[in-house]
C-alpha cells in the first residue's frame, strides 16, 4: 500500500511541475470591457489567448497584438479547392500586426487570428494562425462585446462563418 501512494505522489508531482497553468501563460490588466495582456516568453499564442477568453468568458469580441516569435504556423485556404494548406516558419520574425476576432461554435470559444510576421530581410509572411511562440514580447489587446456572436460551417464556402 506504501508503494502504491508513493508512486501515485510521485506521479501527481511529476504532472503538476511539467503541467503549464493558466496563470503562468499571461497576466493582464482591465480598463473597462478592454484587457491589456502580455503573454509570457516562451507561451503559444493561441493558447494562451483561448485559455484567456475562455476563464474570462468572453463571447464576441476581437482581438490585436504585437510581438517576436521563434516559430508559427500558417495556414492559407485555396477557394477553389476548398483546401488549406499550412505551413511552419521556424525563425525569429517580428509580429507587426495580429488581428482577430473571438466569438462562439458549438459552444465553444472561437479564435480567429490572422498575423503578419516580419522576417530578417524584411519580407513579411501573412496568413491565419494556427500556434505561434512567442521569443520575447507578447503584446495584445482584447476587447469584450456585450453578447454571443455565433459561428456556422457553411458547406458552400466550406468556412465557418457568422450565425447573425
Amino acid at each position: 500500500m506504501k508503494n502504491l501512494f508513493f508512486i501515485v505522489v510521485c506521479f501527481a508531482v511529476s504532472f503538476l511541475a511539467n503541467a503549464q497553468s493558466n496563470s503562468k501563460l499571461y497576466t493582464y490588466k482591465q480598463f473597462g470591457d478592454k484587457y491589456v495582456v502580455s503573454i509570457q516568453n516562451h507561451s503559444e499564442i493561441t493558447k494562451a489567448i483561448t485559455a484567456f477568453v475562455t476563464e474570462h468568458d468572453i463571447k464576441a469580441g476581437t482581438i490585436t497584438g504585437i510581438g517576436a516569435v521563434n516559430e508559427a504556423t500558417l495556414r492559407i485556404r485555396d477557394p477553389a479547392t476548398k483546401k488549406f494548406v499550412d505551413k511552419t516558419f521556424t525563425e525569429q520574425m517580428e509580429i507587426t500586426n495580429i488581428t482577430g476576432n473571438i466569438s462562439q461554435q458549438n459552444d465553444k470559444h472561437y479564435i480567429h487570428i490572422h498575423v503578419t510576421l516580419g522576417r530578417y530581410d524584411y519580407t513579411a509572411l501573412a496568413g491565419h494562425l494556427l500556434t505561434a511562440k512567442i521569443n520575447g514580447a507578447g503584446e495584445f489587446v482584447i476587447e469584450s462585446f456585450d453578447g454571443t456572436v455565433n459561428r456556422y460551417s457553411d458547406e458552400e464556402t466550406g468556412l465557418n462563418l457568422y450565425d447573425f
